[in-house]
């Protein structure tokens, strides 16, 4: 189902169809329609209805790269998802695969719509499993977005006694950055997210919690700098270093150093220290991130050293401003509330 109004269009998920937001964009002289599929809310849209089903087909020839593979895999004929996927291209205005003799590739507009039905496919499961948690059973699935922080150490006692009260429930955990978790809260895919402060207080109703994480430096075990107790940050400048690639957390380490950020020597950036941590290892650089993203992964040839005078982060539970929770989410809501703030 959906409504327009004035110039936006408000669309939900009905079973069977989802109406697809398109866009009309002109390429240059040559005028040719490409259709993108964007946000909801955007003017200048037309809405598309089109079978779940087809989504699906889409998306399994997108995966094996060949579409008699895929009809075998989807227990359709050849010919039946040859003729699907054509029609899907030509109500779409635009081509969506590049066809060889033995395999099939993505066009732009291919990967871009690979992407939507990707989202939208994975709204719809989750729209049935939110609907089964009004139906006054503790059941479905609760998806959680954490960042990698002293956060992620605690998060485990709040799931093992909500799984202990409601075995029937089961969890999507998804580790992020901050801008990754409110990108997802944003766009539904998850309920709520534990992030590190600021947060934008427009967007987003959220409490804080009761615990704060450390700032400092990874690096070796064996580094000179690892026998000491604290560090300035005058004693990491020209070092090499990664550091997360958010710009606002760029601007308050640059702060520590009176605002210049051309005085820290950036070998990298990352998103989470995972793949940063092998690097630091082999001795490549040092890490400046808060102390919990080591100890959920302790090495033993890195330590962490904190920064002198201490700089910390606080965290927040957030979710969607407005959003309305089933039973299952209001349930763990309050149980994790409960929980944090002891």
């Amino acid at each position: 189902m959906y409504c327009v109004s004035g110039e936006s269009i408000t669309c939900g998920i009905e079973y069977g169809h989802i109406p697809i937001l398109t866009k009309v964009v002109y390429q240059g002289f040559r005028q040719r329609r490409s259709l993108f599929l964007e946000d909801s809310g955007v003017s200048c849209y037309s809405v598309i209805p089109m079978d779940v089903r087809i989504l699906k087909y889409f998306l399994a020839v997108a995966k094996e790269g060949n579409i008699t593979k895929a009809a075998d895999i989807l227990h359709v004929t050849q010919p039946t998802l040859s003729r699907q996927l054509m029609d899907l291209e030509q109500e779409l205005g635009t081509e969506l695969l590049v066809r060889g003799k033995r395999s099939v590739t993505l066009t732009p507009s291919g990967v871009l719509f690979q992407q939507r039905a990707l989202e939208m496919v994975s709204l719809l499961d989750k729209a049935k499993r939110d609907i089964a948690g009004h139906n006054g059973m503790v059941a479905g699935t609760v998806s959680i977005g954490c960042v990698e922080t002293v956060a992620s150490l605690l998060l485990p006692d709040v799931l093992e006694s909500f799984h202990a009260q409601y075995p029937a429930v089961q969890y999507e955990i998804y580790t992020a950055n901050g801008d990754g978790i409110r990108g997802r809260i944003d766009s539904g895919r998850i309920n709520i997210g534990i992030l590190v402060e600021p947060v934008e207080t427009a967007k987003y109703d959220f409490i804080p919690l009761p615990f704060q994480d450390t700032w400092g430096v990874i690096m070796r075990a064996d580094d000179p700098l690892a026998k000491k107790k604290s560090l300035r940050v005058g004693d990491i400048l020209g070092l090499p270093l990664f550091v997360p690639w958010r710009d606002i957390v760029i601007d308050e380490i640059a702060s520590w150093i009176g605002g210049d950020a051309k005085k820290l020597n950036i070998l990298g950036y990352n998103n989470l220290m995972t793949n940063t941590l092998p690097l630091i290892e082999r001795g490549l650089g040092y890490g400046v991130c808060v102390g919990g993203a080591l100890s959920i992964r302790p090495y033993k040839n890195i330590c962490f050293v904190p920064f002198s005078p201490k700089r910390t982060s606080g965290h927040v539970l957030a979710w969607k401003k407005n959003r309305i929770f089933n039973q299952t989410e209001s349930l763990f809501l309050e149980h994790i509330k409960g929980n944090f703030q002891k």
